[in-house]
């Protein structure tokens, strides 16, 4: 093991350690993360805040839709909405 570290015992004298200490070497494989693909929302750097759509569907076939400047108060109406015996459905998503 020194033969692979032949600064090892140098270190080990000069420093606090007054003993050679055998060093065990333990490889590890670190498993990578999946990139995500940036939109072009997220890449304006011009951009001051972002706006949310909700889009309410309704079981007659109707549609209406509000945008907002705030997620947590886009997704408070989508909930409130959702709650409706007339909605079918609710969404909400990011447009420029």
């Amino acid at each position: 093991m020194i033969a692979a570290f032949p600064f090892l015992e140098e270190y080990c004298s000069n420093r606090y350690l007054r003993v050679a200490v055998p060093i065990e070497i333990v490889w590890t494989r670190v498993q990578t993360l999946k990139k995500r693909k940036r939109t072009k929302l997220g890449k304006d750097r011009r951009r001051k805040h972002k706006h949310w759509q909700v889009t309410v569907f309704y079981k007659d076939g109707e549609r209406f839709a509000r945008v907002y400047t705030d997620r947590a108060k886009a997704s408070k109406f989508a909930e409130r909405q959702r709650k409706s015996p007339v909605v079918k459905t609710a969404r909400v998503i990011q447009v420029s």
